[in-house]
């Protein structure tokens, strides 16, 4: 079985645990993109991807979802969505508030026909990021 897929079984495992003996999980970003909405209410395409050195850190425990960028980003869990695995993805939404109050949706996002690439992305209604993960 492969790391990845490893990871997913974990995580999903971790989810689904007592938040009481839950651990955090740190990913790790190794590069970022963003999208913007037109004036037409479409969005743009997404930008080239660029390196990101940056350690995420989902906190079952704590509710809490944490992008460590140049301005830490906090993210207050608010609901955990209910997990979709297709044949082709496996998505873990979470509805947030941002450490500005603002609502945004996460969703960690397993490719599983791209080599089990894992993406994080947050969506807010303006502007979308996405990261490149993989488990530290």
């Amino acid at each position: 079985m492969s790391y990845i897929k490893i990871l997913v079984f974990l995580f999903v495992v971790s989810l689904s645990a007592s938040k009481s003996y839950a651990q955090p999980i740190r990913f790790q970003a190794s590069s970022v993109s963003f999208t913007d909405k037109k004036e037409n209410g479409k969005w743009n395409e997404w930008s080239d991807f660029v390196d990101a050195n940056v350690l995420i850190t989902l906190d079952a425990k704590k509710d809490l979802i944490t992008i460590n960028s140049s301005e830490i980003q906090s993210f207050k869990i608010k609901a955990y969505g209910e997990i979709e695995d297709t044949e082709e993805l496996n998505i873990v939404p979470f509805e947030c508030i941002d450490n500005k109050f603002s609502k945004c949706k996460i969703l960690i996002i397993t490719k599983k026909k791209e080599n089990n690439r894992v993406q994080l992305y947050v969506t807010y209604n303006e502007v979308k990021f996405v990261y490149n993960i993989y488990a530290k």
